[in-house]
């Protein structure tokens, strides 16, 4: 099949792109969040940077929409509406925010376009409304078991970090320099000591890596720490886990379900945290056990085999669905956002 999707989340496409078929990315000169193209990453052959301006739409036979804007967009730049003449998908990446858990999601009032999750946790908080929707989790590609924890410090991988505070348990990571100094992983990590308090001696901002150097760095930290409190299931953990490192986790959103207790701990309780992460330091051999367990349950759950199985039986069944006539005008039965209609 040829499929058009724009790269918005790097890591979960980097994971996408790696199937069976013909991968069509938006380009545009400067890039930006309509245009990147494959920004410079070591992706398959099967993904062709396209000009959407100049595609034609029969060269298209299904969009993945990751952002309701995208809906109008595919109309404007290739006349077919997606879920209607075109066969679409919606991949919701997020956890809602706002007034949780009565949020509607972006596609709630329609029933045309399927919404993939990729949690559960993520399809029961939304109020998916009408619309049809499944969850296909995270595939990783292995890049091996990297994991030597020869540095008796703490791994954080985490963007923006200052910005996105609490959300990101930013405010958490002081109690954890004072367990062992911390490496943090991740773009905008510039001034996070600062922001934090922590002492520059405690906290090394290492930036935005390639990813195999991330791998290969973050396989050196002696303990994984992920103190998210409000993100979808970060991809970076489940990267962790595949590397061989022992995790902590912050026990919110999905986490709970990735990650088996013999994995490192799972909790809410931050004192417990915090003396899991103290003695793992303090135990490289436990620690090397932990991250064993922590590989073996991601190369069962998250394998990029039994995620691109999945998407191969979604992409087969959008294939499948009736179309509606194609006598309709344009901008009939477009699926219009939950968040762009207005209350009467």
């Amino acid at each position: 099949m040829r499929i058009l999707l724009w790269h918005v989340h790097g890591s979960w496409t980097d994971a996408f792109v790696r199937g069976r078929h013909e991968y069509l990315l938006p380009v545009r000169p400067g890039g930006g969040a309509w245009g990147l193209g494959r920004a410079g990453r070591d992706w398959p052959d099967s993904v062709r940077e396209v000009d959407v301006a100049t595609l034609d739409g029969d060269s298209v036979d299904v969009v993945v929409l990751q952002r309701p804007e995208e809906l109008h967009e595919v109309v404007r730049t290739l006349g077919r509406r997606p879920g209607i003449d075109l066969p679409a998908v919606f991949v919701e990446h997020n956890t809602p925010k706002g007034n949780v858990p009565n949020v509607s999601h972006p596609l709630a009032d329609q029933d045309s376009i399927p919404v993939v999750h990729v949690t559960h946790f993520n399809r029961m908080t939304w109020d998916n409304g009408a619309a049809p929707t499944t969850v296909i989790e995270h595939g990783i590609p292995d890049p091996g078991l990297l994991y030597s924890g020869e540095l008796p410090e703490l791994g954080v991988v985490v963007n923006e970090p200052v910005r996105r505070g609490r959300v990101t348990g930013t405010d958490l990571l002081p109690a954890f320099a004072s367990v062992a100094p911390l490496q943090v992983f991740g773009m905008k990590t510039e001034g996070l000591a600062a922001a934090t308090g922590i002492d520059h001696t405690r906290l090394t901002s290492r930036g935005d890596l390639k990813t195999r150097e991330l791998h290969r760095e973050l396989a050196r930290c002696r303990v994984y720490v992920h103190p998210m409190r409000w993100t979808s299931l970060g991809l970076s953990l489940l990267e962790a886990m595949h590397l061989g490192m022992p995790v902590v986790v912050l026990a919110s959103t999905e986490a709970p379900r990735a990650v088996p207790q013999d994995a490192g701990v799972v909790s809410a309780d931050i004192d417990e945290l915090l003396r899991c992460a103290g003695r793992l330091v303090a135990n490289p051999e436990e620690a090397r056990r932990r991250g064993l367990a922590a590989r073996e349950a991601a190369l069962e759950r998250y394998s990029l085999g039994r995620f691109q199985d999945r998407w191969d039986e979604l992409l087969a069944d959008l294939r499948r669905r009736p179309r509606h006539s194609v006598n309709e005008r344009p901008d009939e039965r477009i699926p219009v956002p939950a968040r762009e209609r207005k209350t009467p």
